[in-house]
């Protein structure tokens, strides 16, 4: 499954140059290892895209309370496809 995903600029060139190797989301998607995002760059003041991507495969989901997580949330760990 591919998941598109807003992504705002400091995040988003974290991501992308390799830096950030996870995203803390809110798991409405029901989230899956070996599922894939591309993760839009989004400017919230314009209200628009930058035309920018980044497509990673999810290679973990950690949703647990126990760890840190908050309820409703999980961390996905990423690599570049």
């Amino acid at each position: 499954m591919l998941h598109e995903l807003k992504t705002v600029p400091p995040y988003f060139e974290a991501v992308r140059n390799g830096d950030k190797q996870f995203e803390v989301r809110k798991n409405d998607r029901g989230f899956k290892i070996g599922d894939e995002i591309l993760l839009r760059e989004w400017f919230p003041n314009l209200e628009d895209y930058s035309g920018r991507t980044a497509h990673r495969k999810i290679t973990y989901v950690l949703q647990s309370e126990k760890y840190g997580v908050a309820p409703g949330f999980c961390v996905l760990g990423l690599a570049v496809i």
